[in-house]
């Protein structure tokens, strides 16, 4: 089954519907050239002191460089991006309130095989969710255009309705082509992994991903983003990064207080439930 493509103006129930239906599409041209060029700009120093992976699943040619809230203005953009925010409303709106998950850019180097085929819902310690109930919405932005040679990611449409804990090879999935500045979309139940690049340059994607409220983040965003730029963000991006109350009772402060008021220092005391 081929990935379905929809053009940047689809809505977010359009997108949350082919999820519904197949776990992954990608939306093209979606981000701005000049954006991606401000976003590279300011992340370049950053990428370039990465270290590639230690084994074969992070990639021993692959960098993974994170906090991009804190290192980059621009990823701000993304992460707030409305199609990106929509869509994970959309797909999750059994939870009360959605949180950023993690923010990455990962750069796949020439000579990189494929990675292991996984589900990215895997990292909540396995947990069997039930088929159907999904906890993760993800998206990579294309940094550079993917293409199966250079190591676009592979995907296997419709396998978030598979059984957990199957095994799967490179031959068994489709890649997810798309030029620079599309998005592709995925479910965190869909299996999926980095594509080999046979290329002479390297891949890079922009990993920003949600999940419900009530699940521990992957990137920890209250250190990954420190205090001190933090107060500078605007309350809507903190709420995002998870400065809220993730459900009914989970993430107050102190005596019931609001987390961003105790990071602006303006705790007027303590609120009800």
């Amino acid at each position: 089954m081929p990935v379905q493509h929809l053009s940047p103006d689809a809505t977010a129930e359009a997108v949350a519907q082919v999820l519904a239906d197949d776990g992954v599409c990608v939306v093209d041209d979606l981000a701005p050239p000049e954006l991606l060029d401000a976003f590279h700009d300011e992340l370049r120093p950053h990428i370039e002191r990465t270290p590639t992976g230690a084994e074969s699943f992070t990639g021993v040619r692959t960098t993974r460089t994170g906090a991009l809230v804190a290192r980059s203005p621009s990823a701000r953009t993304l992460v707030q991006h409305p199609l990106a925010t929509g869509v994970a409303r959309v797909l999750l709106a059994h939870a009360k309130r959605i949180q950023l998950h993690l923010t990455q850019v990962i750069g796949i180097g020439p000579g990189e095989p494929s990675q292991y085929i996984h589900r990215d819902q895997w990292a909540f310690d396995h947990f069997p969710f039930p088929p159907g109930f999904e906890v993760q919405c993800n998206l990579i932005w294309a940094l550079t255009d993917f293409t199966e040679e250079n190591g676009a990611t592979r995907v296997i449409p419709g396998s978030h309705r598979f059984e957990d804990g199957l095994h799967f090879e490179a031959s068994d999935t489709e890649p997810a082509a798309m030029t620079r500045g599309s998005a592709a979309f995925y479910t965190g139940s869909l299996y999926h992994g980095g594509g080999a690049n046979r290329s002479d340059a390297v891949r890079y994607g922009i990993n920003i991903t949600y999940v419900v409220g009530w699940l521990r983040q992957e990137e920890n965003q209250y250190l990954a983003c420190p205090p001190d730029i933090a107060r500078e963000l605007d309350d809507d991006l903190l709420r995002l990064m998870g400065y809220s109350r993730g459900a009914f009772a989970l993430g107050y402060v102190g005596d019931l207080q609001d987390p961003i008021d105790v990071l602006r220092g303006t705790t007027e005391g303590a609120r009800g439930f």
